[in-house]
């Protein structure tokens, strides 16, 4: 009779092992067949974390993620901009064809072999890939944030009855350019969704020209003259100009110019004419006369120096001649300043044939604020650059060197009235000035007319006063302070 194999407790022990092995790697193999399904523990696309989620949830978490707004801070205002206003997109099927292809880049086995031993793959981080516009971006900012929150700056105004400025105040304006990047940033992450928008300072702008000449008038009317003033200021920095004339309130027109009186002032004509007719090697003489004439205003040194260089006797005339070739057509000398010079001829300009207005111009030398305004700056343009007027009419009979000789000498008249009282005592000017005294000392035309070099911007500026009674002295001098310091504080005004 057969016997029935025994079983013992380590074979019935071994069985079971053996079965719970089969078993734990059947269930294991499920798990990581439903796994490999999913993206891998540890990825990110787009810096979001898509481990153990399906290719449509990860989708749907991205989407999430990159359509929160982006919270833009401007000034005191907070604004959530929506991605979508820029039509920013994500390119979601090339960031998950990238992870799908790293989630399968390894075999099954060996990635279920790895999954058993509890190996960790390299995390794997897919980029972002998105696109937006950025013209829209821009028109938005501009449209939007821009045009509502920023702050333009106020110009200086006028301080009513004074000559001075009450200061502007600064702006401040978005840094478009700068916003664009930051909010590109801000845009292409989950974590730095909100931006502070820089902004640039503005500085405030001067009042306009119109201010300015508003201003002049008004400070005319409230020093209570009366007669007749004739103003001209050009700003070489920014070609600006205010020309007018002006009496009892009212406009004068200036095309023809007004004719005035030029007394001494007719020396910056003179003292150009010597230069045209000099070198570099003239003996002393006649630079002693012509710094006697300029810095100490003195008639005789004017007429010797003119009987030394240029005519012995014609030569009012040819300075005359001179001016004319400049172009400055109201401007004339026809006779010498010592007493009993014959007046060499009746000279007709179209200033002095005006019928509408009467400064009694004197028949030996006469000009207009714009004449001699245009003659200094041919002069400052000249010692600049050794170009202009004078190079193009003169051609080298008057250089450079020359041009600076004569603002030289122009700076060295010192008056501390007139122009030179409306600026800094810092102030650089180049001037000359003028008066007109009746054989009983009653004065009736003032002038001063001179570079002046200020921080703001180097201007000329030319202001003749005539009134058909009497000037005092002391008003007249005041009022072309004052305006000599309205035009300073309207170049120069501090903040």
């Amino acid at each position: 009779m057969r016997r029935r194999p025994r079983f013992s407790a380590l074979t019935w022990f071994s069985a079971f092992f053996l079965i719970a092995a089969v078993l734990f790697a059947t269930l294991q193999f499920v798990r990581f067949s439903r796994l490999r399904i999913t993206y891998p523990l540890g990825m990110t696309i787009a810096e979001v974390p898509v481990g153990g989620l399906t290719r449509q949830d990860a989708a749907d978490r991205l989407l999430q993620a990159y359509s929160l707004p982006v919270e833009l801070n401007y000034e005191d205002q907070t604004i959530l901009f929506e991605p979508s206003i820029c039509g920013f997109e994500l390119d979601l099927e090339s960031m998950l064809a990238a992870a799908d292809l790293e989630r399968t880049k390894q075999s099954f086995w060996a990635g279920f072999w790895d999954y058993l031993w509890s190996r960790q793959r390299q995390a794997i981080s897919i980029p972002l890939r998105a696109n937006y516009s950025e013209s829209r971006l821009r028109t938005y900012l501009k449209d939007e944030i821009a045009s509502r929150y920023d702050k333009p700056p106020a110009p200086a105004v006028p301080q009513p009855g004074t000559v001075n400025f009450s200061p502007g105040t600064y702006g401040t304006v978005l840094d478009l350019d700068t916003a664009v990047l930051l909010i590109d940033g801000a845009l292409q992450s989950v974590n730095k969704r909100s931006v502070n928008l820089p902004r640039q300072q503005t500085n405030p702008p001067r009042p306009s020209l119109q201010n300015l000449e508003t201003l002049l008038k008004q400070t005319i009317e409230l020093n209570e003259f009366d007669g007749i003033v004739g103003l001209y200021m050009f700003n070489i920095t920014t070609q600006e100009e205010v020309h007018f004339a002006y009496q009892n309130g009212a406009d004068i027109p200036t095309n023809p110019d007004v004719a005035f009186t030029t007394a001494s002032i007719v020396k910056i004509p003179i003292m150009t004419s010597v230069f045209k007719r000099i070198d570099d090697q003239e003996d002393p003489e006649t630079f002693n006369l012509l710094e006697k004439m300029i810095v100490k205003s003195g008639n005789d040194p004017a007429d010797w120096v003119m009987e030394r260089v240029i005519h012995p006797t014609l030569a009012p005339l040819e300075v005359t001649a001179d001016m004319q070739a400049l172009g400055l057509e109201n401007t004339f000398l026809a006779g010498e300043f010592g007493l009993g010079s014959p007046l060499l001829r009746v000279i007709k300009t179209p200033a002095n044939q005006r019928e509408d207005v009467n400064t009694d111009p004197d028949l030996y030398n006469q000009s207009t604020p714009s004449d001699i305004g245009m003659l200094l700056e041919d002069i400052y343009i000249c010692a600049d650059n050794g170009q202009g007027t004078f190079k193009a009419v003169f051609g080298d009979e008057i250089t450079q060197d020359e041009c600076l000789t004569m603002i030289d000498l122009l700076k060295q008249n010192k008056m501390p009235s007139l122009l030179e009282a409306g600026v800094p005592d810092v102030t650089e000017v180049a001037h000359k000035h003028g008066w007109v005294t009746t054989n009983d000392g009653i004065m009736k035309t003032l002038g001063d007319a001179g570079i002046i070099f200020s921080p703001g911007g180097d201007y000329i500026l030319v202001i003749f006063l005539y009134h058909p009674q009497q000037l005092i002295w002391s008003n007249a001098s005041y009022l072309v302070g004052q305006l000599s310091a309205a035009i300073y504080n309207f170049y120069n005004q501090t903040l």
